[in-house]
């Protein structure tokens, strides 16, 4: 949530798309904040305590590189959301915070040879509207939204340790990981987290989840857009789910436990609660956190067979056959990785909490497919907008990482107190998308077009750092929210 108390503290920029938070500004910090926006961005980040959270997480233990916030960086639980840091493996650690409630919350993303124009919109009876109403039918949505797939203990158990590959495997090359965290000990999941689970996969959620029908409305890099076989003018479907109840239950167990664990340092704030990566803490942790990660790769994968079936009961099974998955990819995550530091080699915990992976070209975690051009960054803006894919730079300095979407402007509070529900539904008619929503009316402006930066912004700053390059620019035609 963003918080409505503005920040004050020392920032100097660094060049058009940089700025540094000096180690000096507060006792303890073990290294710099550095924070990727532009003057206009910077102006509303200091508008809530975020940037306090990236002076906070400096204080942490073993932090490797600067304690790192992208230009859709709001105030969250702990880390801000949209923060980037790694830890020393001997001497760092892992906090549930820097990950999030909704572990492995992330995008799908879907190409078609779906002519948009096709589709019509204006009409009950047009196809766009049929798979709109289609997709709320056959794809629960909505606060503790269930049965997509039951699932029985030793099936779920199942989920936890392999993930996707639970789903289908054809799929799996294009999924963060092969959608699958390696790790993963369902014995440190809770019974409460477990039966949680039993019934929520395939399940889209409430909030800020979303399943979009899309067009491709811009192309930048005409060779990569054909690689992954996006072309102007046709139909994308996207997904932004995560690990549902499971997930949001696993932080708040190991924020419980980890609270009276002595991390060896004064946390500035209870938040960042943590443990040593080695110690037993860190590991029950990690274990639990890749189970949920694995639910997540699960949930969308799920939700991805369910798309299918939608298309092919209102466009018939040659269409259905032609929706095939682009990525898929995490943002709320710690993960054990290989990067340059001080131009070593070195395997550091990566944390990325409303942050996405962004390896460059050539890098051997990037699918054979995309080797040549880099892995695909999904980063969705708001419903009333635009979202955009792009592909990753191989930046050591920010451990491969980038922004997660176009991040909060205003807090769920502000924008109830500021936005009208009705505006929120003329917007949407005005720029022609369909809403289907299983929200209250008062509760829907919080995901309002208003409420967020414009994710034009953001990129442009992700570009111009050099962090990724953008390849294609996706329209909403219809928006699918809990």
């Amino acid at each position: 949530m963003v918080s409505e108390k503005a920040w004050y503290g020392p920032i100097e920029q660094v060049d058009e798309f940089r700025w540094e938070i000096p180690q000096t500004y507060r006792e303890g910090m073990n290294t710099t904040g550095r924070v990727y926006a532009d003057e206009k961005l910077m102006a509303s980040i200091r508008q809530d305590q975020s940037l306090e959270q990236v002076v906070n997480v400096a204080h942490l233990p073993g932090i490797v590189g600067a304690s790192m916030a992208m230009p859709d960086i709001h105030h969250g639980y702990g880390f801000p959301i949209g923060g980037v840091a790694a830890f020393d493996l001997d001497r760092g650690v892992i906090s549930p915070g820097g990950v999030g409630f909704d572990i492995n919350c992330g995008v799908s993303l879907f190409r078609t040879n779906i002519d948009a124009e096709s589709l019509g919109g204006g009409l009950i009876s047009d196809p766009l509207n049929r798979i709109l109403d289609q997709i709320v039918e056959q794809i629960p949505c909505g606060l503790g939204s269930a049965v997509s797939v039951g699932l029985g203990e030793k099936e779920l158990r199942d989920v936890l340790e392999v993930g996707a590959h639970w789903a289908h495997k054809q799929d799996v090359e294009l999924v963060e990981s092969r959608g699958r965290i390696d790790g993963a000990n369902p014995d440190k999941v809770s019974d409460k987290a477990k039966k949680r689970g039993l019934g929520q996969l395939g399940t889209l959620g409430s909030g800020n989840h979303f399943i979009e029908i899309g067009v491709v409305d811009e192309v930048f890099d005409a060779s990569a857009s054909k690689v992954l076989g996006l072309e102007k003018g046709t139909v994308t479907f996207m997904i932004h789910s995560g690990s549902r109840g499971l997930g949001h239950q696993v932080c708040g167990d190991y924020v419980t436990k980890l609270m009276k664990v002595d991390c060896g340092v004064k946390l500035p704030d209870k938040g960042l609660c943590c443990a040593p990566l080695g110690s037993e803490g860190g590991k029950d942790y990690m274990a639990a956190m890749a189970c949920a990660a694995n639910y997540g790769f699960a949930n969308r994968a799920m939700m991805g067979v369910g798309l299918r079936k939608v298309v092919k009961k209102v466009l018939g099974g040659r269409e259905a056959d032609n929706v095939r998955l682009v990525y898929d990819v995490a943002h709320n995550i710690a993960k054990i990785e290989k990067h340059f530091v001080e131009g070593k080699e070195t395997q550091v915990c990566v944390h990325r909490k409303g942050a996405t992976r962004a390896f460059g070209v050539g890098h051997p975690e990037v699918p054979k497919v995309y080797r040549d051009i880099g892995q695909p960054v999904l980063i969705p803006g708001d419903m009333g907008r635009y979202s955009y894919v792009a592909v990753g730079a191989n930046s050591s300095e920010t451990f491969g990482s980038v922004c997660h979407g176009a991040g909060r402007a205003l807090s769920r509070t502000v924008a109830k107190k500021t936005i009208k529900p009705m505006a929120v539904f003329k917007d949407m008619i005005d720029r022609k998308i369909i809403l289907r929503s299983k929200s209250r009316a008062e509760d829907l402006v919080e995901e309002a077009s208003q409420a967020y930066k414009d994710v034009d912004d953001v990129i442009g700053v992700v570009e111009g750092a050099g962090l990724a390059r953008k390849v294609v620019k996706l329209r909403p035609l219809g928006v699918v929210k809990g």
